[in-house]
């Protein structure tokens, strides 16, 4: 399905999204983000996608609108449907699941692919898409064997991320936002935020190979209008907030934290702090 056909169809989209009943604006621009990426790699109708955390759905759904009623997506997530707020997984994906998409969907919460009782046969999906999603895996040397554990079950893989380069001053603020939580977290200080390992576009071409991939297209994405450097600008302050996070960090890696967290306060605005640039790639 094109770019033009995905578009169209975003605010329809959009509207079934449980998400949309707390912002209506907010979600119609994440459902517009992930249509472009869906579009770009061009997933046909009547694919069969294996969808790796899927959250509450955001990619889910366009996914299901590019793969039409002859198409398949298993949604999986490690995640326990009670997670998120102000909606949780189980609610947003009850409310796809009761609308036109949801004879395409088959979520399956609480699973993790690496656990040797999850399984596909050889070749079971057109698709494995993992979007927006990577830099929550606890570490990159995971995120490897995930990739590799599913290598056999697609023929293709499609991913996005955030990109670490800002390219602009103006997204040095997400930059830092994200870059603090990942530091927290590699030094032992555990939250529940989306940001847990950070990495960059090089750093997953190094290990593709690893896990039996050959990557091919890589495209930079637009990401104006998301809301997501707000959302982590407020995440790391939260952190920065909570004594029990800074106390699990030794001294040396707090003070770090602290001197950039300074830097965080002085070019963050109050709203409207402009997202970083992702990236796409397509890999076989």
């Amino acid at each position: 399905m094109n770019h033009s056909d995905l578009h169209a169809e975003a605010a329809s989209i959009a509207a079934g999204m449980a998400a949309a009943d707390h912002g209506a604006h907010v979600q119609l621009a994440q459902t517009r983000h992930r249509a472009a990426l869906v579009a770009g790699w061009d997933i046909a109708p009547g694919s069969t996608v294996l969808e790796l955390g899927c959250g509450q759905g955001d990619m889910t759904a366009v996914l299901a609108e590019a793969v039409g009623p002859g198409g398949r997506v298993i949604a999986v997530d490690v995640a326990d449907p009670s997670y998120g707020a102000p909606v949780t997984l189980g609610d947003s994906a009850e409310r796809l699941t009761a609308g036109r998409l949801g004879p395409r969907i088959d979520f399956r919460f609480a699973t993790d692919v690496l656990d040797p009782s999850v399984g596909f046969p050889e070749g079971a999906f057109d698709h494995v898409v993992l979007a927006h999603c990577a830099w929550y895996f606890s570490s990159l040397g995971r995120l490897r064997d995930t990739l590799a554990r599913v290598r056999p079950w697609a023929r293709r893989l499609c991913f996005a991320e955030w990109d670490l380069t800002p390219g602009s001053g103006d997204r040095l603020a997400h930059l830092l936002a994200v870059l603090i939580q990942g530091q927290a977290e590699a030094a032992g200080s555990r939250g529940e935020g989306n940001v847990r390992t950070p990495f960059s576009r090089e750093r997953l071409l190094q290990i593709l190979p690893r896990a039996g991939w050959t990557a091919q297209a890589c495209r930079p994405v637009d990401t104006d209008g998301l809301q997501d450097g707000d959302w982590e600008v407020a995440a790391c302050l939260e952190l920065l907030a909570a004594p029990e996070r800074l106390a699990a960090l030794s001294e040396p890696v707090r003070q770090l934290v602290l001197s950039q967290a300074d830097v965080l306060r002085a070019v963050a605005e109050p709203q409207g702090n402009r997202a970083l640039a992702a990236y796409a790639l397509t890999a076989r």
